[in-house]
């Protein structure tokens, strides 16, 4: 017989009312190192992993916000919108298609045109919505576009574009095609001109788009790792039968083989731009002198 007797403690049970749950959305996995974030800290950060430096896909809207000085931005050409010229399906019907990117998305088709400043110097400015049917280019974007150069040369001020796309929109067929020629025209108008035009590709920029005038930029930067080509690798080692070498497309690839200019950080993306918007004579908007009081 034992001497004495420990009585079991019954465990306390929370109940699903009583139980605390971590928000979704909180924290952010790096899909790089797999680093846990948190979510906010992240955004502050540009989306910038803290410990790998990753860039991480970044909404639009954030985007503009941190490239641009603040409050400069004005946007233009809402009333676009895309049709459906050849009435496309294929698993779905085009209009369909739309419906729903604009429900996800927003109004603004895959690009958003627009006046705004960097570091203090005007610039016309197109940024890619790659959350819009991938950033696809269509008949709205390429009019986008296209009307950022052309105001870029009303206007005497330099063109900046930031590219993260898929390519040409295939529902649109030849129409989304000659986009690529009506670009690049525009482009060589600024150029005439002598206005500076810098294109910035995201990850990732391909197909009509990288062939078009995301590559034609006086100045060509990308952000790390960023994937930029006409066809991605496995198409092109299909194709010739052969074997890519290491971080074939990849930004630091085609730096080294002069396709890019330079790579810049996200966070170093805005007073990199102003300095070489500096450097291409392009002169900050002068500030408005306010008026002396009058002497007593």
């Amino acid at each position: 017989m034992a001497w004495w007797r420990r009585k079991k403690q019954q465990l306390e049970t929370q109940t699903p009312e009583e139980k605390v749950s971590v928000p979704k959305g909180v924290w952010s996995k790096c899909e790089a190192c797999g680093e846990i974030t948190y979510t906010e800290e992240l955004i502050a950060n540009l989306r910038v992993c803290p410990v790998c430096g990753h860039h991480a896909p970044m909404p639009t809207a954030e985007r503009i916000a941190s490239m641009l000085d603040e409050g400069s931005w004005e946007e233009l050409d809402l009333e676009l919108r895309s049709g459906d010229p050849l009435t496309f399906t294929d698993q779905k019907p085009y209009v369909a298609r739309l419906e729903k990117a604009l429900r996800t998305a927003g109004p603004r088709d895959a690009f958003r045109s627009g006046l705004g400043s960097i570091e203090g110097i005007p610039v016309s400015a197109g940024f890619f919505a790659f959350e819009f049917m991938g950033g696809s280019m269509g008949s709205v974007v390429g009019e986008k576009c296209t009307r950022v150069f052309e105001r870029a040369l009303e206007l005497h001020r330099p063109a900046l574009v930031f590219s993260a796309s898929g390519g040409a929109r295939m529902q649109e067929g030849v129409l989304s095609l000659m986009q690529m020629a009506k670009t690049s025209a525009a482009r060589g108008r600024l150029r005439e001109a002598g206005l500076p035009y810098i294109s910035v590709v995201l990850h990732p920029t391909t197909g009509g788009v990288a062939a078009s005038f995301a590559t034609l930029g006086d100045l060509i930067i990308a952000e790390p790792k960023a994937l930029v080509g006409f066809a991605g690798p496995r198409v092109i080692m299909q194709t010739i039968g052969q074997e890519l070498p290491k971080g074939f497309q990849r930004a630091e690839f085609l730096l080294e083989h002069g396709m890019v200019d330079r790579i810049v950080s996200r966070l170093e993306m805005r007073e990199q731009l102003g300095l070489m918007l500096a450097l291409l004579g392009t002169k900050p908007k002068p500030r408005s002198k306010q008026p002396e009081p009058a002497a007593p």
